[in-house]
């Protein structure tokens, strides 16, 4: 089940509820009881493990990206 991340605006905390994404756009009670909250817009965070390293395509040339696309000096 997602998990959201809410303001409160009278106090001024964060807390999260895991609800369903349905759900996600509900009104929301900060734990202090306070019903005037705004939903923040979340980051999110990927975990896990490759089993092989990822590497850049052999052959020359460059793909793009900081240096393959000149903006290092």
């Amino acid at each position: 089940m997602p998990r959201y991340e809410y303001r409160c605006r009278p106090c001024g905390s964060t807390f999260e509820l895991n609800r369903p994404m349905a759900e996600s756009s509900a009104p929301a009670v900060c734990p202090e009881g306070h019903e005037d909250t705004v939903k923040l817009l979340s980051t999110v965070a990927v975990g896990g493990s490759a089993s092989a390293p990822v590497r850049a395509p052999s052959g020359g040339g460059g793909g793009g990206g900081c240096c393959g696309g000149g903006c290092c000096g």
